[in-house]
């Protein structure tokens, strides 16, 4: 009886993003290089590894501080709503329905639009560092998930100009995971603080307003 050899399992390759030495914008770099043709979400979700939660809200987030179309803010928003949610539900890995992770963008459109992000992201790189670390972990990062789903309600209204803050503060926030700096962390929570006192602000303005408008015409 001839023995057959028992198969040997073949060892998964690492993501990218698993190497603790390579940085956000050397992994949106790697993106863009890659073969021309379109890449869908998934595809970019792995491509980000372990460190997908911090590096999904930054991308998903960081377009909006660029001159974009009407209604991008919301397009933008969408899978920053599902993802959010996940890390406070303190979820390892990012998950996403087959319709959205089947979803392709062309290469060379994302090539372009990193080209814009990656020189200022590069310099905020080198002014971070593992620091404040005791804001990170299963709470710290949950805290992150949670703040970073309440802004993503703000982000995907159709407000003029009211997407910066938010988009600031989440992208501060996703960064921050990646490179576990617990002072950009912080610099996102103020930002937080100061986009929901911006948007109770407004809102009592505009409701202000109403309030003005239906008395001059005796409502």
């Amino acid at each position: 009886m001839v023995s057959v050899p028992q198969s040997i399992p073949l060892k998964k390759k690492p993501h990218l993003g698993d190497d603790p030495w390579d940085s956000l914008s050397s992994l949106l770099k790697e993106l863009g290089e890659g073969p021309p043709g379109p890449i869908t979400v998934g595809e970019m979700i792995d491509h980000f590894g372990r460190r997908a939660f911090g590096a999904a809200l930054f991308v998903f987030s960081a377009p909006n501080l660029l001159p974009l179309p009407p209604g991008s803010s919301t397009i933008l928003g969408l899978p920053l709503l599902l993802i959010a949610p996940q890390l406070a539900l303190g979820v390892r890995r990012p998950w996403l329905p087959k319709a959205l992770a089947r979803r392709s963008v062309d290469r060379e459109v994302l090539t372009r639009a990193f080209a814009r992000l990656i020189p200022s992201l590069q310099k905020v790189e080198r002014l971070t560092a593992p620091r404040l670390s005791l804001l990170f972990g299963p709470i710290g990062d949950r805290l992150i998930g949670v703040v970073c789903t309440l802004l993503v309600l703000v982000l995907i209204l159709p407000i003029p100009l009211g997407n910066m803050l938010p988009a600031s503060a989440i992208a501060a926030l996703g960064l921050s995971l990646v490179q576990r700096d617990g002072a950009l962390a912080l610099a996102g929570y103020l930002l937080a603080a100061l986009s929901v006192t911006v948007l109770v602000l407004s809102a009592g303005a505009a409701v202000a307003a109403a309030h003005h408008l239906f008395g001059v015409f005796g409502l």
